[in-house]
């Protein structure tokens, strides 16, 4: 079941209810003492070489490249998406080679790399539905092949890094509103997500030069889409949508990010007297003001914002997609943009808020943290956000709550022979789907990008493999 389908399945249970608690968690496989071992940094590496090697026994290699398919159990099933496709592997090798500095990663990423290329459309006709999206589609694959490129230095991928963001700038759709790429808002497929990479692959390869009437058209779509509520503005992910999901990769919480950041470019400054870049700024303090009026104080002072409305306004995610974890990150921006340190003071409360919960030991409200250890959803979403965090604040206790929840990870991961693999239920609504899978959002090579991230928060090390939406700490 890939995302929108589970988000259309979940529209349809909350129909009838909310409460979908999921069967027992599966008992905690155990897993060597060398990696287990509590607060060694080498353990988070040794962890993540054993998650290689697990993905590495899937790997199927041809004339184009290699390629993994998201579920080992099913060989045919290789999507190149970011998301849970062969774009999330690649980013995995890549970062081990930046933790390591072994070449044989870097091989293995550009040639995953080749064969994203060649999965490409031919030309920006071949692009439909949430085919152009970060997380889903080309802009995911041009961030990508672009980051091999620049740290391979590789010239078989510069033609198809030109390709993958010819192919991005083609497939815009104008209209009186501004810009869009499909129908959808979102960070994960839609417009916020799309404009994000292009903002980004402007900054980092000159494939991604004049861009800038794209996001000045991006930005008025994403304004003309938002709706008023609570004293601001809210988003849908479709038209056709009616739940609104508030936080980051869904709703108020990524586009207001995406306004914030597209305020401080100088394709909207630099034009109309900065006129865009107001009105872009406009838009993210209405994200803002309209969460602030839906957040849910904890009792210890922290905060969180429910996952969707109508009627899912008791269900509490604490990760990247719905949770703290993921909507931190506009108010991070907006104090960049601002410069106000009251924006600032919401992240240890949002902080809080996750930590209030109980998790990763104990799951009090066992719908909103399931079995799942994912960047997306889980363990590895939260996880980054604390070593983000310290690599700000300094404050151990930032990096100690990190280990603690990446210590938890690694203990329920399953071993065979030297490989380690998760285990896990991608969906709150089908937790009886369970599955090992090698991507990033949902499967080992996200595990092992947190792994990789607190080990060098540890060392001192900065990440390589920061993705388009993710903000400067």
């Amino acid at each position: 079941m890939d995302r929108r389908t589970a988000l259309a399945h979940t529209a349809a249970l909350a129909a009838a209810s909310w409460v979908a608690p999921p069967r027992v968690l599966r008992a905690l496989a155990s897993s060597p003492d060398s990696v287990r071992h509590r607060g060694a940094p080498a353990d988070y590496r040794a962890a993540a070489l054993s998650a290689e090697r697990w993905i590495a026994a899937s790997a199927v290699r041809d004339r184009d490249g290699v390629r993994w398919p998201a579920d080992p159990a099913m060989p045919s099933a290789i999507t190149p998406d970011l998301y849970s496709g062969s774009a999330g592997v690649v980013l995995f090798y890549l970062e081990l080679h930046h933790a390591t500095g072994n070449e044989r990663y870097l091989k293995e990423a550009v040639a995953g790399t080749r064969a994203l290329t060649a999965a490409a459309p031919s030309s920006a006709g071949g692009i439909s539905g949430d085919g152009a999206g970060l997380y889903t589609g080309v802009a995911g694959l041009a961030y990508v092949a672009a980051l091999v490129q620049r740290i391979a230095n590789a010239p078989e991928l510069d033609r198809g890094v030109a390709h993958l963001v010819a192919l991005l700038k083609q497939s815009a759709r104008p209209s009186d509103a501004g810009i869009a790429w499909n129908d959808s808002t979102d960070i994960i497929s839609g417009t916020a997500g799309i404009a994000l990479t292009l903002a980004w692959l402007g900054a980092q390869t000159p494939h991604g030069a004049n861009t800038d009437a794209l996001l000045r058209g991006a930005s008025q779509s994403l304004l003309a889409a938002g709706r008023p509520a609570a004293d601001g503005l809210t988003w849908a992910i479709t038209p056709l949508m009616p739940r609104r999901y508030p936080n980051f990769s869904h709703g108020a919480a990524g586009v207001g990010y995406t306004l914030a950041t597209l305020a401080q470019h100088e394709a909207l400054r630099g034009t109309q007297g900065g006129a865009p870049a107001a009105a872009a700024q406009e838009g993210a303090l209405a994200a803002a003001r309209y969460l602030e009026r839906i957040t849910t104080r904890t009792s210890n002072g922290g905060r969180r914002i429910f996952h969707s409305e109508p009627g899912g306004e008791q269900l509490f995610y604490l990760s990247w997609c719905h949770g703290p974890a993921g909507t931190a990150r506009l108010y991070r921006q907006l104090t960049r943009l601002t410069g106000n340190p009251a924006w600032s003071a919401r992240l240890p409360e949002l902080s809080r808020g996750i930590i209030d919960s109980g998790v990763p030991e104990q799951h009090p409200d066992r719908s909103g943290f399931w079995n799942n250890i994912s960047q997306c959803c889980g363990n590895c979403g939260v996880a980054e956000y604390f070593t983000a965090r310290f690599r700000v604040t300094r404050d151990p206790a930032d990096l100690a709550f990190a280990q603690r929840v990446m210590d938890n990870t690694v203990a329920r991961a399953t071993t065979e022979g030297d490989t380690l693999r998760w285990v896990q239920a991608e969906n709150r609504a089908t937790p009886e789907d369970l599955k090992a899978q090698t991507g990033y959002m949902q499967g080992s090579a996200g595990v092992g990008v947190a792994l990789l991230h607190l080990e060098g928060a540890q060392q001192g090390r900065a990440p390589l493999v920061v993705l388009p939406d993710t903000p400067v700490w």
